[in-house]
């Protein structure tokens, strides 16, 4: 099988983790049912970004050489950079370079389904106890094309202690009540940004979860709805907060992770993962105690709060190894000793409900509220079924920020981007 560029070797394989087709460890575990078989075990490639960057590589390492020394299989590893990885990863499939496992981000489903090598995973996915939400997360116009490995959403996150000092003791449910206490929180003065929101247009597409608060269901049957009353009203507000300074100019994730672990931010939009980031950079020791996740305000209460799915799946590439390959994505998303292991290691929440049962996850506050106020109802973004998302994405976001330097109206930018994005399917 045929590496390519970002062909890496692994090294130190672990000799005594869980087998991946041990009937017992998944009987005791209560989580899931006998693993699918994919057939006679054959050696595959596994496609990992995961595998370049320093921290997960040595774990997601050991689970490999774990699942190959049980399986009696050679798993050949295959690694770029997040930002080079779909574009690579795309190459080697068209070309017919690649089959095996592939750790996606869920964003690109649609784009790598397209190609029309992706197996249709849904006998792996049958009494593995993933919970609905991470299963439809990993599915494409229907099909299980992945197995959810981790999946959560991005939502707000406060920092208690900035709060407690502008006298907000109240976490507010609507759209009016949020406004009103970012003017509160605006009062701590000293340069502090009450909200840490996305203004460059790299992260601008965060306006589209605001824009579906308001009402814009974004595309329905097909056309594009920006452009609705729904979607300028959100793009108004947002400018409203921009003007105001409730919201900072030039802010992407990485400068609101900068600003929130500095505390010059009381809150911001970041995955779960982000937690080890802001906590990493932050001075004070006791930071992460301090981090609190809020449910998205509303625009009526008793609307169901927004939020947008993020995670990661692994796909299988159909080819030589396909099979095995399919039973090692199983196992590794949904065996629960390995899934509750890899969150202890990594922080990043498992996808079966026996393993957010358990006592590692419901003892980590910050994942059970974060688990409880927003990806309880996060759900995918509806450009993510086009290939095209990411044009899409960008489209809008530069159309908002046209709006919030003023040189568009939120009415004639939304009808813009509405425009573009529908030309782009």
């Amino acid at each position: 099988m045929g590496l390519g560029a970002g062909a890496v070797g692994f090294g130190g394989l672990a000799a005594c983790a869980p087998s991946a087709s041990d009937d017992d460890s998944n009987a005791s575990s209560g989580s899931s049912s006998t693993p699918t078989s994919g057939g006679e075990a054959q050696d595959f490639s596994f496609a990992s970004w995961s595998l370049s960057e320093e921290a997960p590589k040595p774990v997601i390492e050991g689970l490999v050489g774990a699942f190959g020394m049980d399986a009696g299989v050679s798993i050949s590893p295959v690694t770029y950079p997040y930002n080079e990885y779909l574009n690579q990863l795309t190459l080697q499939i068209r070309g017919g370079q690649f089959s095996g496992a592939a750790q996606v981000d869920v964003a690109w489903l649609g784009a790598l389904a397209a190609l029309g090598k992706l197996t249709d995973l849904s006998t792996f996915a049958d009494g593995r106890g993933y919970t609905d939400a991470a299963l439809q997360a990993g599915q494409y116009d229907g099909t299980q094309y992945g197995l959810p490995w981790t999946i959560g959403a991005i939502g707000l996150v406060t920092n208690t202690e900035l709060m407690q000092q502008a006298g907000v003791t109240t976490t507010p449910t609507t759209i009016e009540d949020f406004e009103a206490m970012l003017r509160e929180l605006k009062g701590l003065g000293d340069g502090i940004v009450p909200y840490a929101a996305s203004t460059k247009v790299a992260q601008l597409k965060d306006i589209l979860i605001w824009m579906q608060t308001f009402g814009s269901p974004l595309i329905e049957n097909g056309q594009v709805t920006i452009g609705d009353d729904a979607s300028i009203d959100a793009v108004t507000w947002y400018k409203k907060l921009y003007d105001d300074g409730l919201i900072a100019p030039d802010v992407d994730r990485f400068d609101a992770r900068a600003l929130f672990s500095q505390g010059r931010a009381v809150m911001y939009d970041d995955a779960i993962v982000g937690k080890s980031a802001v906590v990493g950079e932050s001075p004070d020791p006791d930071f992460a105690s301090k981090l609190d996740p809020i449910s998205r305000p509303v625009v009526q209460d008793g609307d169901d709060p927004r939020a947008l799915f993020w995670g990661h799946a692994i796909v299988v590439v159909d080819g030589e190894g396909s099979g095995t390959a399919a039973e090692f994505a199983q196992w590794v998303t949904s065996d629960e000793p390995t899934t509750v292991d890899f969150f202890e290691k990594l922080g990043l929440p498992p996808t079966t409900q026996a393993a957010l049962d358990s006592d590692a996850v419901t003892g980590d506050a910050f994942t059970a509220a974060f688990s409880e106020r927003v990806t309880a109802t996060a759900t995918v973004n509806p450009f993510w079924q086009f290939p095209q998302y990411a044009q899409m994405e960008s489209a809008v976001a530069e159309q908002v920020q046209a709006v919030l330097v003023g040189s568009s109206s939120p009415a004639d930018a939304m009808a813009a981007a509405g425009e573009a994005v529908q030309a782009l399917i």
